[in-house]
């Protein structure tokens, strides 16, 4: 077989190396019974004998659209129009690989072009690129662009603990080995002037989320200010929702701002593919990871799309590139910007109003619990922070067995002052009588499992 790179002796000197005389020997975990061509397989079915069947395996999931979930923590069940399904089904854009050739590309390129122009209306930044894998991804490109920006002179990151805690850990892993000094989130509960005083001139940037991963709405003004006084960059998390309803982060004069564009067209889908959003200022865009699309025109003067300002190195020369970021096909971020198109203006406003209205009478009935306390000092959106009398796994165990509900995050899980306290959210989709339910099983938890 001449496409087998290795011959005879190449194979006999691995193995040697690494103390097994044959292929097999690799394979030695595996029971023989389930090894190639052993594998004993059930007999074969027809095509609506198994789809029966499939549908049978299918029906033992718990999904959102048959049970009511609160649940949120970075992965939002919002409703997706059938629109965008129809749009990024076609199979020019499903089948779509990388544009790098304009002349044969330039749907995908006017996708990529509109929803980069979507993001920095949403944003209020000036540039953004077309899309990275998802909100954690995101925010460690964030950080390395802030490295790059300070041209390696700075090593220090300080992170607020309201930051998702995925996205936090995500950040330490994409840094590993670069020598960086990552401060700020390491106390369990830290106010963000607190956070923010950690800045110094070494420091990069300063990574704050808002709403933060609590679902409270933070006041970021003057914070850039201060922050560019030690010459750092500012980092926002968002939730794209949120836009629809409060000020960009851009207002605030942030450098640079990420979020997770799941909540944009694109379901909970078992946990991906997801759409990492990344938005910043146009004099930093040629340290920004990921792919651009620009406008211009042809040699006939006729409006084309093409990518731009990218260097060569980012796609081939790998150990030039500013970022291990390269191909990305972004069906994600076109599921966003039909969403977005097919929304419009008032239609993000409206369904952030519906988030926050839903989530407040939620959090207002469960207040209202003898056993229970909401804590909802700071403004929220649509997730809120809950104290259970009793260990949050046992309210949610509870919920999900006699209810068929799904609780919200247990916070005690990353925060270790936050253990009994739940972390709920509302979003459009969830229909009053699905809350009242909730609240009256909350309230048959405290009474049941609280004795």
């Amino acid at each position: 077989m001449s496409y087998v790179p290795h011959t005879d002796a190449d194979r006999a000197e691995m193995l040697a190396a690494i103390g097994v005389e044959r292929v097999e020997d690799l394979f030695h975990d595996v029971p023989a019974s389930s090894r190639f061509p052993e594998l004993r397989l059930p007999e074969p079915l027809s095509e609506m004998e198994l789809m029966a069947e499939l549908e049978a395996m299918s029906e033992e999931n718990m999904d959102v659209g048959h049970y009511p979930s609160f649940l949120g923590a970075g992965a939002y069940n919002h409703y997706v129009p059938s629109l965008v399904d129809q749009i990024i089904s076609r199979s020019e854009f499903y089948t779509a690989y990388t544009p790098y050739q304009p002349e044969i590309s330039q749907g995908t390129l006017q996708s990529i072009f509109e929803y980069q122009s979507m993001i920095c209306a949403l944003t209020g930044m000036e540039v953004a690129n077309a899309s990275h894998y998802d909100g954690a991804t995101a925010t460690a490109e964030a950080v390395i662009m802030a490295l790059n920006v300070a041209r390696g002179r700075r090593k220090k990151v300080v992170m607020s603990p309201a930051v998702h805690p995925e996205y936090r850990a995500v950040v330490r892993t994409y840094t590993q080995g670069v020598g960086l000094q990552i401060v700020g989130d390491e106390v369990g509960s830290r106010s963000l002037h607190d956070v923010a005083s950690l800045v110094d001139g070494d420091t990069a940037c300063l990574i704050v989320q808002t709403p933060n991963f609590f679902g409270q709405i933070e006041d970021l003004s003057g914070l850039a200010e201060q922050i560019h006084a030690a010459k750092a960059m500012l980092i926002v998390v968002v939730d794209p929702i949120s836009l629809g309803l409060l000020k960009p982060p851009g207002d605030d004069d942030a450098d640079i701002v990420v979020g997770e564009g799941q909540s944009l067209g694109n379901g909970l889908n078992y946990g991906g593919p997801y759409l990492g959003i990344f938005a910043c200022r146009e004099k930093d865009m040629r340290k920004m990871a990921g792919r651009l699309v620009g406008q211009t025109v042809d040699a006939d003067g006729k409006r084309g799309f093409t990518l731009t300002l990218s260097t060569r190195e980012q796609h081939i020369r790998r150990e030039r590139a500013t970022s291990n970021i390269c191909t990305n096909q972004a069906l994600c971020a076109l599921a966003a910007g039909v969403h977005l198109a097919a929304l419009g203006r008032k239609g993000l406003r409206l369904l952030a109003e519906l988030c926050y209205h839903k989530a407040h009478y939620a959090a207002a009935q469960i207040d209202a619990l003898p056993d229970y306390e909401v804590l909802a000092a700071r403004p929220f959106l649509k997730e809120f922070v809950v104290r259970c009398p009793v260990p949050v796994s046992e309210v949610n165990d509870y919920l999900l067995a006699e209810w068929g509900i799904t609780g919200g995050y247990d916070l005690g899980r990353d925060y270790e002052h936050l253990a009994g306290h739940m972390l709920v959210c509302v979003t459009e989709v969830v229909p009053r009588g699905d809350i009242d339910a909730l609240v009256e099983a909350l309230a048959e938890v405290a009474e049941e499992v609280g004795r």
